[in-house]
């Protein structure tokens, strides 16, 4: 009697379950806390009067704003190999398509996956980039959070308390950037000293190392002015779509509320959450913008405007680049199917 095999089941379709229900159901929570005594009407009259004119000026904010973030990507990719802008630009937009889009952050892959097949770079550094300028982020994230809560003359609420904590993890953030790439050869000794299988130990190895040389692309003087520079620029830009987007609206948020609600927005995304980070965004908005005098109401109806504009924005250059790629490149498609078949969680 012959056996027959048994089916195997996918690779990481257990953690793309587990994940999806943990983002569902942080998504259900934070709605509930966000949505309690929402008035529905106001929301849809704020909506519905949105201006035109201040939308378009969004719009060609984010777009800028996408174009500078994927610069900012290639400076950190060209310490191993040439990419050009425009290759950099389609693969920036569809990985951030994707993460609004797919689930569990699917975008960094096929980020990754269109730049390696273009560039020859191999899958595992991309990736660490990618990674590694999310963590930057987050860092540049808290250390402004910190400086603005730190200069208001008045923190309200929950505010008065994040200021020092949030300037101390932004310091952790910045030495481990320093230190990290020269522990090397501590890491590789501690996976010896475990006495792993020789092939689970040699693949770790493989992994220090590229996870190590992505984060080192930050300590090359030039490149790190470059990219600092730009993050600069980046967020600033952000903040100027949020003030732009309040006035489309005729709400008023200033200068600091702005960037510590991009603050905000940019570290929850890092929460698991459903695609287009809806619960995450929504606690996000009613938890900054209350404080400073913006009722529950008026912050959901702007988050909503928010979410809105970057589903088009993003929408309309990730579905461009997707397009394009898959015409030159079948086996994008392919790419597509094995993001959203494993997780892949981002910084």
């Amino acid at each position: 009697m012959i056996e027959q095999p048994t089916p195997r089941k996918p690779s990481g379709s257990g953690r793309k379950i587990f994940y999806s229900l943990v983002a569902i159901a942080l998504a259900a929570i934070l709605l509930y806390y966000s949505l309690r005594g929402i008035d529905w009407r106001r929301v849809g009259h704020i909506l519905v009067g949105a201006n035109i004119a201040y939308v378009a000026v969004c719009c060609l904010l984010c777009t800028v704003a996408l174009f500078l973030r994927s610069y900012r990507w290639r400076i950190l990719l060209r310490a191993e190999g040439e990419v050009s802008v425009p290759t950099a630009f389609w693969a920036t937009s569809a990985g951030y398509f994707g993460n609004n889009f797919l689930p569990a952050r699917a975008g960094e892959v096929v980020r990754t996956m269109m730049i390696s097949s273009r560039s020859g770079l191999s899958k595992a550094f991309v990736l660490t980039t990618a990674l590694s300028e999310r963590l930057a982020d987050a860092i540049a994230l808290v250390t402004i959070s910190a400086l603005v809560l730190l200069t208001l003359p008045s923190r309200p609420g929950w505010l008065s308390q994040a200021a020092k904590p949030f300037a101390i993890a932004g310091g952790l953030g910045l030495i481990a950037l320093a230190v990290l790439p020269y522990l090397e050869r501590v890491f590789k000794s501690l996976t010896r000293a475990v006495r792993l299988p020789e092939k689970l130990d040699s693949t770790l190895h493989h992994l220090i190392e590229h996870v190590l040389r992505g984060i080192k692309s930050f300590h090359h003087p030039g490149r790190l002015g470059g990219f600092l520079a730009l993050t600069g620029v980046i967020w600033f830009l952000d903040a100027l779509t949020t003030i732009a987007g309040a006035k489309a609206l005729s709400l008023a948020i200033s200068f600091p509320n702005a960037l510590l609600l991009i603050a905000g927005l940019g570290l929850g995304s890092a929460l698991p959450s459903t695609p287009g980070y809806v619960g995450v965004y929504q606690f996000v908005a009613v938890n900054v913008l209350t404080p400073f005098g913006i009722n529950r109401t008026d912050a959901i109806a702007y988050i909503l405007f928010y979410q809105a504009l970057l589903y088009v924005v993003l929408g309309f250059w990730g579905v461009l680049a997707l397009a394009r790629r898959r015409r030159s490149e079948p086996s994008l498609a392919k790419a597509v199917e094995v993001a959203t078949s494993d997780d892949v969680v981002s910084v």
